[in-house]
């Protein structure tokens, strides 16, 4: 869908250009839009390798592992049908780590496994008490919002597209983002404990 919105907005600005006399200036903004969409793929390549090198460097450590230990009571906390000791949890644990010192790139095979662990965890209750594996369960509803919503430390893009863009100050973004990602967090744990009492309750 986006695809089309895209190619639909770059369609009308081409034809409204042509109409207007003002095709060699949308001949040099698509040049320079290329060229800055090339160097911001460099300087993200470069905080992506960093960042993701480094939590590399604390999962071999051993440092993720005793930070996701340390995570059971918030992971029983969330997702209480997940049984103590389940693999979805040490996955679940790296990936909000990973979430919350922005490192969204680290976090995403985390978040996949967590999801297959999950649905795994889904089909055996689905075999014993009923109900169809192709339904997304309560735990799953419940991570992906969590996710989505993701506590930030560091904002690690925006960081990065402030500094590529020319910002003073790139980190002065780093105080409304922790405020926005709680409100935005606390919100999504705060619906999801209202689904699941509504849930128990009918």
């Amino acid at each position: 869908m986006l695809n089309y919105i895209w190619g639909g907005m770059i369609l009308i600005g081409v034809i409204y250009g042509a109409f207007t006399g003002r095709m060699p200036d949308i001949t040099n903004a698509a040049l320079d839009s290329a060229k800055e969409a090339v160097s911001l793929c460099i300087t993200m390549i470069g905080v992506m390798s960093l960042w993701v090198g480094l939590m590399r460097i604390a999962e071999r450590a051993g440092m993720v592992r005793g930070l996701a230990s340390k995570m059971k009571p918030v992971l029983r906390f969330l997702f209480p049908e997940v049984p103590d000791g389940h693999p979805a949890q040490k996955h679940m644990a790296v990936n909000m780590i990973a979430n919350f010192l922005g490192l969204g790139w680290a976090a995403t095979p985390a978040g996949l496994k967590s999801m297959e662990a999950l649905q795994e965890l889904n089909q055996e209750h689905c075999k014993k008490y009923g109900g169809s594996p192709a339904i997304a369960s309560n735990a799953m509803c419940n991570f992906l919002i969590i996710n989505i919503s993701s506590l930030q430390l560091i904002p690690v893009n925006v960081i990065a597209y402030r500094s590529q863009y020319g910002s003073v100050n790139p980190a002065g973004i780093i105080g409304a983002g922790i405020v926005a990602t709680a409100i935005s967090t606390a919100a999504g744990v705060i619906f999801c404990k209202a689904m699941d009492h509504r849930r128990r309750k009918n």
